[in-house]
């Protein structure tokens, strides 16, 4: 007898059941007929109703869902986009934003009796729960001829319309609003994952705008890359500045002017970027087939040259890379336009006014041909000190100050025995259209030294592009991308005279970047100490594995991609570029263009 006691056989009579000894019939008398699905499954869902489907200005009232069929709910990821077609032929293009299970039927399975049935269980009925996704209507696409034009969703699709995965590229591009041609950065992904469409290659490519036909292009209005260490930052930015040097992309200097390639000026922390020079020996076949596939500039660029500072007894070894090296010095003639060169930490307003006073009365005695060392002398006079304490001019004791910070510069930075970095922007050799200029600075072991090298050479690049009256030509002229790694060490918001005036500087020529062909390429592990006025001025932020909080919160990409980057592989990145596209995720090449990394 079963656990159901007498129930056991309850609903069978005696002629059904056989007697005691028979056994129950093997097969019924009926016949099972055999069904078979007509036609076949396209798409992954449906949009359904009964969880709402509405489209409204405010985004947060929006509720758009589809219900995912059983065999398509594996392939579906948070991000993926897809596509709902209107009647008449429009489209709308979507973002899965969340995704979710529902019980399809009224049970409760926080039971006993569910919990060890899936247990024992090889897997679970999909078809017994509802799988939901939640979408973020991107925008409604049209054709027009051979184009996809887009605009803001504006209408709500028909009830049961079948969604797909969006799967051509074009369709693609044009929902996210991405260039069809311009610089490339990668290839779009969704979740570390390249989307795959069904042209040959399946991959997208992510560009960034640099014709003049719908405005000005984005290297001119900046560009920051943020990453951790290990994050694949310099092997991005690598692979950028290649692009920039391709020896077909040329822009002009003045409306209507004549056309040239750009210049780039690379100041370099890590001794990373002289490696550009050469030829990446990890690259194999199939890298350069799918880098000339995608018109990439690829292999080493011949015109790159690593222009040395010589500072004190500081040597520079260069074993790891074949690019030409060229020693320069920097004149205490620069420090005339710039008096902030030469404080040794931070001067108050009363100290710097000094300062520029006594630098104009020293210039005026010995003309530019003045040194570092006749500026000490003159300065350790205590005739003058007198003099200018009893004229009301400067006062004793700030006259003081700006002698110990003077005197506190480090030792051999200034008028060393090298041609000086003024001479070869006169002679055109630093700033030269195609040209990679490099300043290694990871040879200085004083920290105070090498960034009073940068801001030095970087003020003169600046100075010279927004001068109404240049002295040198070769900046004015040529198209110029200043790239500056570790940008946060030269670029901070710091309380004082001389992080004001840098600040102000850059902060200048940012605004005016699109006028003077000047472009930022600031890189960094710390965006977070960055000036803000600097920032504001970036279009184009890239933003590769961050760990900490306080950086994730400065770059300032939507929220939705904000959760997602201390999770990112290296090479995974988020650009967010508003005037170029959609924020979107990019995965960036896994072999470097150029030379990468030291054996």
């Amino acid at each position: 007898m079963s656990d159901l006691g007498d129930f056991a056989d309850h609903g069978r009579d005696d002629d059904e059941r056989g007697g005691d000894d028979d056994p129950a019939p093997a097969d019924d008398d009926f016949d099972r007929p055999t069904l078979e699905a007509t036609g076949s499954d396209d798409g992954l869902g449906a949009l359904a109703v009964s969880e709402g489907l509405r489209i409204h200005e405010d985004g947060q009232e929006t509720a758009l869902k589809a219900y995912v069929t059983a065999g398509n709910r594996a392939a579906v990821r948070l991000g993926t986009y897809l596509v709902a077609p209107y009647p008449g032929g429009e489209t709308l293009f979507c973002k899965i934003t969340g995704l979710e299970y529902v019980q399809a039927f009224e049970s409760d399975d926080a039971t006993e009796i569910h919990a060890r049935r899936a247990m024992r269980s090889d897997g679970v009925d999909e078809a017994d729960y509802k799988f939901l996704a939640e979408l973020d209507p991107v925008a409604v696409l049209s054709e027009e001829g051979d184009d996809i034009t887009r605009r803001m969703p504006d209408r709500v699709p028909k009830p049961e319309t079948v969604v797909r995965a969006a799967d051509d590229a074009a369709e693609i591009k044009a929902g996210l609003k991405i260039p069809a041609d311009g610089v490339f950065l990668g290839h779009l992904s969704v979740g570390g994952e390249k989307v795959r469409t069904a042209a040959d290659p399946p991959t997208i490519d992510y560009r960034v705008k640099d014709g003049y036909e719908a405005g000005d292009p984005l290297v001119f209005r900046h560009t920051l890359i943020a990453g951790g260490t290990g994050s694949g930052k310099t092997h991005a930015a690598k692979n950028v500045l290649r692009q920039y040097l391709h020896e077909d992309r040329r822009y002009p200097v003045d409306s209507g002017g004549p056309e040239r390639r750009m210049a780039v000026v690379q100041f370099d922390p890590q001794d990373e970027y002289a490696q550009m020079h050469d030829d990446n020996p990890d690259a194999d076949a199939s890298d350069r087939r799918q880098w000339e596939t995608q018109g990439l500039a690829y292999g080493g660029h011949d015109d790159t040259v690593a222009f040395v500072p010589e500072v004190g007894s500081a040597s520079y070894a260069a074993d790891h890379h074949a690019a030409e090296q060229v020693a320069f010095t920097v004149p205490f003639s620069m420090v005339r336009d710039n008096p902030w060169l030469v404080a040794s930490s931070g001067l108050n307003d009363n100290q710097y006014g000094a300062l520029h006073l006594l630098l104009d009365r020293f210039f005026g005695q010995y003309g530019e041909s003045g040194t570092y060392r006749e500026f000490c002398a003159f300065l350790d006079d205590p005739a003058l000190k007198e003099e200018l304490d009893e004229s009301g001019r400067v006062h004793e004791a700030t006259y003081e100050a700006v002698l110990r910070r003077v005197n506190g510069m480090p030792n051999g930075l200034f008028d060393q025995d090298a041609r000086s970095i003024t001479a070869l922007v006169e002679d055109r050799e630093f700033v030269q259209p195609g040209r990679l200029s490099v300043v290694p600075t990871y040879h200085i072991s004083n920290s105070r030294a090498a960034e009073t090298v940068v801001l030095a050479v970087s003020s003169l690049l600046v100075d010279q592009k927004l001068s109404n009256d240049p002295r040198y030509d070769a900046i004015k002229e040529t198209p110029l991308l200043v790239g500056m790694d570790e940008a946060h060490n030269f670029l901070s918001d710091a309380d004082s005279v001389q992080a004001r005036k840098v600040v102000g500087k850059f902060t200048e020529a940012a605004k005016q970047g699109r006028k003077e062909r000047l472009g930022l390429f600031l890189i960094t592990q710390d965006p977070q100490d960055i000036a803000g006025p600097v920032f504001k001025q970036v279009n184009t932020t890239v933003v590769l594995n961050l760990g900490d909080e306080d950086a994730i919160q400065a770059v300032n990409i939507p929220a939705t991609l904000q959760s997602k980057v201390p999770y990112m592989n290296t090479g995974q990145m988020v650009v967010y570029s508003p005037d170029n596209s959609e924020p979107v995720e990019v995965q960036g090449l896994a072999t470097c263009v150029t030379r990468h990394g030291r054996d």
